[in-house]
């Protein structure tokens, strides 16, 4: 007796439903092998990170829909991420004028030249953070989430999974900002610190997804991600040395 034909929707679960595990498992390793300092120089991790999800997407039969990458809705991504910017840049310069708040971008990481500034903006953080973080989560691990649960289900587990990826880089940076150093001097004070970027980080892939989904493109949350990290950067970068 043969087996009944699988249904288009059938092959869908299963295909969105092994790319999101092995998407996964990626990310873990990924961790896993920074956090034991065995991922050698940031660039090689980032790019075999990409190549395998991008393999992973093939296999699983994505669409550039489904990843946010037709180029049919690029005009509507670089719109919503051009309105995500200026909501950044208004609230960062807020944080700069008003003293109460200047303390939280007192952080090491600005104490760098100009030039080095502009290649951390442009390197560090657009090419080896935003662009495979979002490919990562509002592209593989997005479009495959929300096949399987809708996209609201899905965008709080691909949200749920990008804070969680955040607990190694928190551990590693914490000391770099004299506003959260201190609290962090203890096992329960780290605990709270980490708790808190892991809620933060959260909140932002919320917003990411939304406009991820809203814009049908990656392009909306790559500028917004590169805004929310590149301009905070520039923030420190100016309070370190123009209002300190």
């Amino acid at each position: 007796m043969t087996a009944p034909p699988v249904s288009t929707a059938g092959r869908r679960a299963i295909d969105a439903r092994g790319c999101f595990l092995q998407t996964v498992v990626a990310l873990t390793l990924l961790t896993i092998a920074r956090a034991l300092g065995v991922s050698g120089p940031p660039v090689v991790g980032v790019l075999v990170l990409t190549a395998v999800l991008a393999l992973v997407a093939v296999r699983a039969r994505a669409t550039a829909a489904d990843l946010g990458l037709r180029r049919a809705d690029a005009v509507a991504g670089l719109g919503y991420g051009a309105a995500a910017v200026g909501v950044v840049l208004v609230v960062l310069v807020a944080a700069v004028v008003i003293p109460a708040t200047q303390g939280f971008l007192n952080d090491a990481r600005g104490e760098i030249g100009g030039r080095q500034l502009l290649d951390e903006v442009l390197v560090s953080i657009l090419l080896l953070t935003a662009m495979p973080e979002e490919f990562a989560f509002r592209g593989v691990l997005l479009g495959s989430a929300a096949a399987l649960w809708g996209p609201r289900r899905g965008t709080l587990v691909a949200s749920a999974l990008f804070g969680l990826w955040h607990i190694q880089p928190t551990l590693a940076t914490m000391g770099d900002n004299p506003a959260v150093s201190g609290a962090a001097s203890n096992l329960l004070g780290r605990f709270v610190v980490v708790l808190g970027a892991v809620a933060v980080t959260f909140v932002a892939g919320l917003l990411f997804a939304f406009l991820r989904l809203r814009s049908r493109s990656l392009l909306a949350p790559v500028l917004a991600h590169t805004a929310t990290n590149g301009l905070a950067l520039v923030a420190a970068w100016v309070t370190l040395h123009w209002v300190r």
